[in-house]
């Protein structure tokens, strides 16, 4: 089969990219902006790609259109369409599906499918999960939204030859496609589910809270009676999807009378499940958050019939996921992380999870307001609290329609905020001092602040 994907750069179809050549399909895709890294990856794999959504791509006559949900029916001020391939596969009456139907229908299909589904820690519990069932000998699939390092790449379909295998997926609440708007995990159809959070996200196509809690519960009624659900009892959200309506096995992990919780510090703690000691985790990663993920993929991973104790040795040797924590360089004694945090629950563990680690140190907490829903200032009255255990804060503030100096303002000179990334460099290099460390949070690119302060701090004074 030869698939064309509209949209091709995206974390989740260069995944479904990836998994669609391993399987043997002939992929060809396009996107606005096409540029390394996921550029050199797909072609690596043999992907050919094209710049931009022009009509002339029809001429590749492909079997099927694979539709990225960055694609619209928008219209550019003049009136002509951003996206007019995608016009011309509707005049023309072509076969077109989204992202998630293709997968469900080509690569999940058969398989034991495990989904890790919340606002927060979807990427490294997903990775966590993958890498316990690889380290018991399943042989799992998965599609992660980043890269683990224990595995180097997104995505990979695992053994096919034998039945049922495993296959472990990132599974976002995100709209699936402008003709779909469901939540991308209602495609996935999994027997083992993980609910590991649940807070107010994506203010562009959610309403309130409500309206997501509806999209996870139409999550659960896709899970069989045989199935299991894995879910977060510390959290209201999940209890009230739960309320709506549940017809599968519930385990829960967190709370103090919770199925699986833990005893000890993050990065040494004993597993109960249901009082009794089953486990050890003693790894290298930090924060409560992955305390609780650890947690969750160690109940999921139970459901097909790996231990807690094989999970917890595998665990010890997780190296975590790029871009979560990761360490990107010391210059002039400052030591420069890069993370994926955006949401400010999401900020303020990521900090607690370093400030854990780094005990007494100077943290200066770099971050951009760059999602949809911070973009619009949903949360912007949140910040100073996802910010409290830094020392000092800087925000990049370009392109924002509202003014984060007002909303920083109840931290005093403990926050900064800068138009453009030169003076954020200039701003942090200014403040540092050896023996600090400087986190950066965005879930973009962040203009390539992280060399940047590396070369300003590692420069002449």
């Amino acid at each position: 089969m030869h698939i064309h994907i509209l949209g091709i750069c995206g974390t989740f179809m260069g995944g479904l990219a990836a998994l669609a050549r391993e399987a043997g399909h002939r992929v060809t895709g396009c996107d606005a902006g096409v540029y390394p890294p996921m550029s050199d990856q797909l072609r690596a794999l043999g992907i050919d790609l094209i710049e931009g959504f022009g009509t002339e791509q029809l001429a590749l006559k492909p079997d099927i259109w694979v539709v990225g949900n960055v694609v619209s029916r928008a219209r550019l001020p003049d009136g002509t369409p951003r996206y007019p391939l995608m016009e011309a596969i509707l005049d023309q009456g072509l076969r077109y599906t989204s992202g998630p139907q293709w997968l469900a229908e080509h690569v999940l299909q058969g398989r034991h499918v495990l989904a890790v589904a919340g606002t927060h820690g979807k990427t490294t519990t997903t990775s966590m999960l993958a890498w316990i069932l690889e380290h018991a000998g399943l042989q799992p699939g998965f599609l992660v939204g980043g890269v683990p390092l224990n595995f180097g790449v997104s995505a990979r379909l695992g053994n096919m030859a034998r039945p049922f295998t495993p296959f472990v997926i990132e599974a976002d609440e995100y709209d699936t496609a402008f003709f779909d708007k469901r939540s991308k995990f209602i495609h996935y159809r999994p027997r083992t589910a993980i609910l590991n959070n649940l807070e107010f996200d994506h203010a562009d196509i959610f309403d309130d809270l409500a309206a997501i809690e509806r999209q996870f519960h139409h999550l659960v009624r896709t899970i069989p009676a045989t199935g299991r659900i894995v879910v977060n009892g510390l959290e209201e959200s999940l209890a009230r999807v739960l309320h709506q309506g549940c017809w599968s096995e519930v385990r829960s992990f967190g709370a103090a009378v919770s199925d699986f919780r833990a005893e000890g510090e993050p990065n040494r703690f004993e597993v109960l499940e249901q009082g009794h000691r089953v486990a050890q985790v003693h790894w290298d990663v930090s924060g409560v958050h992955n305390q609780l993920n650890a947690l969750a993929a160690i109940a999921a991973a139970q459901h097909v019939g790996v231990t807690p104790a094989t999970a917890a040795a595998a665990l010890r040797e997780f190296r975590n996921v790029k871009r979560r924590m990761e360490v990107r360089g010391v210059a002039g004694g400052v030591t420069v992380y890069d993370d994926f945090a955006h949401h400010p629950t999401a900020i303020r563990t990521t900090i607690d999870g370093l400030r854990r680690q780094v005990g007494a140190a100077r943290i200066l907490a770099v971050f951009e307001p760059r999602s949809n829903t911070m973009k619009l200032g949903t949360m912007k009255a949140q910040l100073p609290w996802s910010l409290e255990q830094a020392d000092l804060s800087f925000c990049h503030a370009g392109g924002l329609g509202w003014d984060p100096a007002d909303a920083l303002r109840p931290m005093g000179d403990k926050a900064r905020v800068a138009q453009t990334i030169p003076e954020l460099v200039d701003q942090v290099k200014a403040a540092a001092r050896p023996g600090d460390h400087v986190l950066c949070m965005s879930n973009g690119g962040f203009g390539g602040v992280h060399a940047k302060l590396l070369e300003a701090l590692g420069g002449p004074a």
